[in-house]
This record gives structure tokens, C-alpha cells and sequence, in this order.
């Protein structure tokens, strides 16, 4: 089943960008944590991997802010007459949680280092202030909360990567090539 969409049934240039440059984030995030917290004990190596997983969590928590902005201001395309109300439910809750894990994971992340008393200086530069003071007891409980909503959330990207590409390559109802402009050719 192929569904024709106007160019209207498009996401602006913005929202892909913003869409691809989250995502990639994302994922450097995710594959930085994972490498830094393997390394054993203090090292330059896994202080400098520190930093950069934490520049990361907060330049998604400011494109997620730029995103949620745009999506405020600009109407996203319609989903496809066919699709079942199932789908769609499960689409718009998914579209929920992945935003709301775009700020609540970041902000864990952050509180934990608070509550570590390690501040964050975006980019070696800017010092971020300390939203609480040193906290012995909510550390473990904001790294424990970090650590599972990060897993969480790659479960999430992960089932939102499959229904786009069941989309494509199953339903064939052009759903991924409003993301992905170089699809679009081959839409008629």
C-alpha cells in the first residue's frame, strides 16, 4: 500500500535538522557513557570522556528546548488516513515519552553531578550552576535514576528506529522519507 503525501505532509527543513542532530547526540551520549563508565578507576581518559558525555546531555537538554519550540510554533505532518487508532496511539505516546526523556535524562545526569559536587563547565567554559548542594544520599538514587532512564530510553529509540523502518519497508506508506529527504526521489 503506497500513500501519496502534499509537500505540506512534510516536516520543515528545521525539524529534520533538529530531529537528526538530537539523535546523533543521542547516541554519542549514549555510546560515551557506556564507554566511560567500563573504564576502570580515575583516569585522564575517563574525566575527559566525563565532560564530553556531560557537554552532550546538555546541549540535547538546549536542542530539546529549540525543538519543543519549534513543534509549538509549526504543525507536524498528519499520520497516514490507513494507519490503525492502535498506531497512532502508540506513535503519539511514543513521540511523549522520547521528549520528555530528551530533558528528564539530561537533567538527572546534571542533578548527579550536583549531588556529587562536580560541577559542569559546558565546553571547559561555562560554569553551570549547582541546582543542590552535595548530596550523599540522593547521588546513588540520581545515578541509579540516570542510568535506568537512559536505558529506558534506548529501548524507546530503538522501537521508534523499528516502527520507522516497518513503515518503509513493510507498510511502504512514505511515513520515513518526510524524515529523510533523500527517500523522498523515490516517492510518485
Amino acid at each position: 500500500m503506497s500513500h501519496d503525501f502534499a509537500p505540506s505532509d512534510d516536516y520543515t527543513h528545521t525539524a529534520i535538522a533538529l530531529h537528526w542532530l538530537i539523535a546523533l547526540l543521542i547516541v554519542c551520549a549514549f555510546a560515551l557513557g557506556w564507554v566511560m563508565t567500563g573504564i576502570p578507576g580515575i583516569t585522564p581518559t575517563k574525566l575527559r570522556y566525563y565532560s564530553w558525555h556531560k557537554w552532550l546531555g546538555v546541549t540535547v537538554f538546549g536542542l530539546a528546548v529549540l525543538r519543543v519550540a519549534w513543534t509549538a510554533t509549526h504543525r507536524s505532518p498528519a499520520l497516514p488516513q490507513g494507519m490503525p487508532r492502535w498506531q497512532r496511539t502508540a506513535a503519539r505516546g511514543t513521540h511523549v515519552l522520547l521528549y520528555i526523556l530528551m530533558f528528564v535524562v539530561p537533567l538527572t545526569g546534571y542533578l548527579f553531578s550536583c549531588a556529587a559536587n562536580v560541577p559542569v563547565v559546558y565546553l571547559g567554559l561555562v560554569r553551570l550552576p549547582m541546582l543542590i548542594g552535595p548530596d550523599p544520599v540522593m547521588k546513588p538514587i540520581l545515578r541509579g535514576l540516570h542510568v535506568a532512564l537512559n536505558y529506558a530510553f534506548a529501548a524507546l529509540v530503538v522501537t521508534h528506529v523499528l516502527a520507522a523502518l516497518k513503515h518503509q519497508w513493510l507498510d511502504r506508506d512514505g511515513l520515513l522519507a518526510r524524515m529523510i529527504p533523500l527517500l523522498r526521489r523515490g516517492r510518485s
